[in-house]
């Protein structure tokens, strides 16, 4: 197998501020960078014209380009009608950004897809992401949910009654083994109409768990919150560790997204430990072994 797909990490990874994680980016192998969009520097609001187009020429004198935004609002998503305006608002001005920086893809957590179709809150989902959809699909550009929350085969279910594709998918193979304990080759297949961005992630389940003690959900007041909080923080319920030593069989995810013509980019993440940049390294070499 010999993937041809570029390597990706995500700046704010690095830890250091976006200037100086973009020359690291560079440092350690990447060929494209991930970047969070929703406050501080990069927030769209504090960015005029001007400052974008700089950006942007900075990043190409790297000689890097941008894989994706991430513009995830934290909260429940769009399960809250009260909120959704607003979110809906900022994720368009995010979008926005994005194509003025050169990529077309934002990714997002829009809240865990409730089972029940008929609920309020799968309503306010569907009407939010119905709406993003069309916003996004009017410029060529995609909103990417990542992967987690819920089984690949719910969140195409999901997917399906949208009327574009502008709200597609950035998988994240981790995540589902460490959630939903769902299988990220599979996932791939299922979901191949609508993979526009992935992270490369790996990790560890322990212990089954209802996601929505993990990301939360409107109106579910846990057991125990804080109890749940330690747990994973220790990682008893599950664990994010380099690349290689959890269960994702990379391998055979790679020969999937290959299998399914999968061009995009491979983006490196990495939330936990204390030594992300010599995690990321071997990370970058991890994936060049493919190639």
């Amino acid at each position: 197998m010999k993937l041809a797909n570029k390597i990706g990490v995500i700046v704010d990874s690095f830890g250091i501020g976006v200037r100086e994680g973009l020359k690291k980016a560079k440092e350690v192998g990447a060929e494209g960078v991930q970047i969070y969009a929703v406050k501080g520097e990069m927030d769209p609001a504090n960015l005029n014209a001007a400052q974008r187009k700089e950006l942007k020429d900075y990043i190409d004198s790297l000689g890097l380009e941008i894989s994706a935004l991430c513009g995830d609002l934290g909260g429940h998503g769009f399960q809250d009608t009260s909120e959704n305006p607003a979110k809906i608002e900022k994720s368009k001005q995010i979008l926005d950004l994005a194509m003025d920086l050169g990529t077309n893809v934002v990714t997002t957590h829009i809240g865990i897809v409730p089972d029940d179709r008929n609920s309020a809150v799968y309503d306010a989902m569907q009407k939010a992401c119905e709406e993003l959809s069309q916003y996004a699909n009017s410029m060529n550009a995609f909103f990417a949910i990542e992967t987690g929350p819920e089984t690949a085969e719910h969140l195409k279910s999901f997917l399906d009654t949208l009327s574009s594709k502008g709200v597609s998918v950035n998988f994240d193979p981790a995540n589902m083994v460490m959630v939903t304990g769902d299988d990220p080759v599979q996932g791939v297949i299922t979901l191949k109409d609508y993979i526009v961005h992935t992270h490369v992630k790996d990790g560890i389940r322990y212990k089954e768990v209802d996601p929505r003690e993990i990301y939360g959900a409107l109106g579910y007041e846990p057991m125990d919150h804080g109890k749940i909080a330690q747990m994973v923080a220790s990682g008893e319920i599950f664990k994010e560790v380099p690349l290689g030593e959890g269960k994702v069989d990379f391998d055979a995810y790679f020969a999937a997204l290959q299998q399914i013509g999968y061009e995009g980019y491979l983006t490196i993440e990495r939330e936990v430990g204390d030594q992300p940049e010599v995690d990321i390294r071997k990370a970058v070499q991890f994936i060049k072994r493919y190639r």
